[in-house]
């Protein structure tokens, strides 16, 4: 198995992003790219004391530490 196929396998589930900022996100897995861009779903992280939420995220793949 090559890593963008564990990618593909978790498409359409709910994911756990973990970014360098520290920040976590959770959402459902749209879309990738071979640069680990995601599009996650009903995405959401807590931002401090705030918690934020989007209908459809982008997120960069060199901001990404572990999907999981």
């Amino acid at each position: 198995m090559k890593p963008l196929d564990a990618l593909g396998e978790l498409l359409d589930n709910q994911v756990l992003v973990r970014l360098k900022n520290g920040i976590e996100v959770r959402g459902v897995l749209k879309a990738f790219d071979i640069h680990i861009n995601l599009v996650l779903d009903d995405a959401e992280f807590d931002d401090g004391d705030v918690e934020k939420k989007f209908k459809t995220l982008f997120l960069r793949g060199d901001m990404i530490l572990f999907v999981s």
